[in-house]
């Protein structure tokens, strides 16, 4: 036997001692761990469950698996693990704590009436007898194929989106929890792949689609490239990937410096440059003026359920994921990434209101709004104090149910070619569809931020946030931005109270209990979180310590 086959067989003699077994704390993690076992089985339906049954058991499946998810997240709330027990789990990789706990619950209250849209079957017409969803009959065929026709003749339908949207929810709900770099990524991968996927399944307008996830994907990757590459620098300059280490370097309250890093530990380019980088990655998934320009193409092509799913529960996930980043990593940079975070905030108020103004498309323009809700949630962050985490955590959670409820109504109005997303085809809406469109105007009235809506309340406590913590030009910016913003929501109310309807144009479609469903539930938090809003302030506040 030779020297180096000796070595190898002394190694795999007692392989225990050399590799510990990790300590998993499965009740903390228990929310993710039951929507991952949802999206396995969901996979598993796929496969063994004859196609008629599908839609119904992946519908109740993924509903169940939510509504059990949430049970989890309340449960460990009332248990302390918001405030006197929050600790470090999965052996450093996930924080659970107020912040963690309190957008889980948010994004899973939010998924769970986004899947009802998504299993929406009565807006299109029936296709020879079989009702049909808003996603493509086989995702496979390409747009305009035989292999397409075949599969809406025999009404086939995608039902692989829920599973999909079920893998996406576990990512999003790791994303703001994570407490070390790796965990970031690996949940930045989980919960971004389903959604590229998803962005291209439209059942109308598939080719429109098909480009949206293809920019949505290329745009994510670079952002993906980027965030990594800020990881690899922190790890250079800090010798660790775990928050709280990189924090320890910050400060230089460090006590042991590992001798194959001495020369790069404590490199304030690596620290700068890593930060810069990975903030970046983050930027990219609130959408964040200048990296945006996924934004209103992705929002406009993919399926409008899918847009609504999107636009509330990533932005709820990212800007979890930055407030722990700049709150637990990065506080002892303060100084040098307020200024940045400045710009950023101001940039991206003003872009995404005058942009919008310019917009004729209905889903375009709630992408640029959406774009100018970041930036006003930006004022939240850079507060840097616990009344600005209780703000952004409010803000977040009244924004993805106006979000999710908005997109909702918008698949409502149809014509002979689908969804009718042009604002000159919701011209006289009002007279055709009274109720429809008084529902769509309180979602507007509450992204424009008019006293008694959630958007009020949420607008209020960032910007008050962003005054205490010295930040009054972006206060002053931020008002200007929704006076602007204002002009554009106000305008589509006028033209669908005040305008003619046109002989030709769209009918409204009568939606299922389910979108009835998601709609009501989006006007009732809009109206309560905007008449009685201090309960769920109170909620927010109690949450709003990080663990370290």
């Amino acid at each position: 036997m030779t020297a180096a086959q000796g070595l190898l067989t002394v190694a795999a003699a007692d392989p225990a001692t050399r590799i510990p077994a990790p300590h998993i704390e499965y009740a903390q993690l228990a929310p993710t761990l039951i929507v991952v076992g949802a999206a396995v089985l969901g996979v598993l339906v796929e496969a063994f469950v004859p196609r008629k049954h599908r839609y119904y058991v992946q519908v109740f499946l993924a509903v169940a698996a939510l509504a059990a998810a949430f049970a989890a997240v309340v449960g460990l709330a009332a248990g302390g693990y918001g405030n006197s027990k929050a600790r470090i789990a999965a052996m450093g990789a996930i924080a659970v704590d107020g912040p963690a706990l309190f957008l889980q619950g948010t994004i899973l209250l939010a998924s769970i009436v986004a899947v009802f849209t998504f299993a929406e079957r009565r807006l299109d017409p029936a296709a020879h007898g079989k009702r049909v969803d808003s996603f493509a009959a086989q995702a496979a065929s390409v747009p305009g194929s035989d292999s397409e026709k075949a599969a809406v003749k025999a009404g086939f339908t995608t039902t692989e989106v829920f599973p999909l949207a079920l893998f996406a929810i576990s990512g999003m709900l790791i994303f703001p929890a994570a407490d070390d770099l790796l965990t970031l990524f690996i949940a930045l991968e989980v919960f971004s792949l389903p959604l590229y996927l998803l962005c291209a399944l439209a059942r109308r307008q598939r080719l429109m689609s098909q480009e949206a996830a293809v920019k949505y994907f290329l745009l994510g990757a670079f952002s993906s490239a980027f965030l990594l590459f800020g990881i690899a620098l922190l790890y250079g300059y800090a010798g660790s990937v775990s928050y709280a280490v990189i924090a320890d370097v910050v400060d230089g309250t460090i006590s042991k410096i590992d001798p194959a890093l001495a020369s790069t530990m404590g490199n304030d380019a690596l620290l700068l440059i890593g930060g810069a980088l990975i903030l970046m990655g983050l930027l990219f998934k609130v959408g964040a003026v200048p990296f945006h320009m996924w934004t209103p193409d992705v929002y406009q092509g993919a399926p409008t359920p899918v847009t609504g799913f999107m636009a509330a529960a990533t932005k709820v996930a990212a800007f979890g994921a930055l407030l722990r980043l700049l709150y637990v990593v990065l506080p002892g940079l303060r100084w040098d990434w307020r200024p940045v975070m400045w710009g950023v905030a101001i940039v991206t108020m003003l872009a995404g209101a005058v942009i919008a103004v310019t917009q004729t498309d209905v889903k375009r323009l709630l992408a640029y709004s959406s774009i100018a809700h970041a930036g006003f949630i930006l004022a939240g962050v850079i507060a840097t104090s616990a009344e600005g985490v209780k703000s952004v955590l409010f803000y977040l959670g009244a924004y993805s149910f106006v979000t999710i409820g908005a997109f909702a109504v918008v698949t409502l109005v149809r014509d002979a070619g689908g969804e009718a997303t042009h604002l000159s085809k919701w011209a006289g809406l009002g007279r055709r569809s009274p109720l429809t469109a008084a529902v769509f105007a309180v979602f507007l009235l509450a992204f424009a931020g008019i006293p008694l809506t959630s958007g009020f309340a949420g607008k209020f406590a960032v910007f008050k946030a962003a005054a205490e913590g010295g930040a009054g030009v972006l206060v002053v910016v931020g008002v200007i931005s929704s006076a602007i913003a204002a002009f554009f929501y106000i305008r589509v109310i006028v033209l669908m109270f005040f305008s003619e309807p046109k002989a030709d144009g769209p009918t409204v479609a009568v939606p299922s209990p389910l979108t009835m469903t998601t709609i009501a539930v989006g006007v009732a938090v809009t109206l309560v979180l905007g008449v009685a809003p201090q309960y769920f302030l109170d909620l927010a506040g109690h949450a709003s310590t990080f663990v370290r």
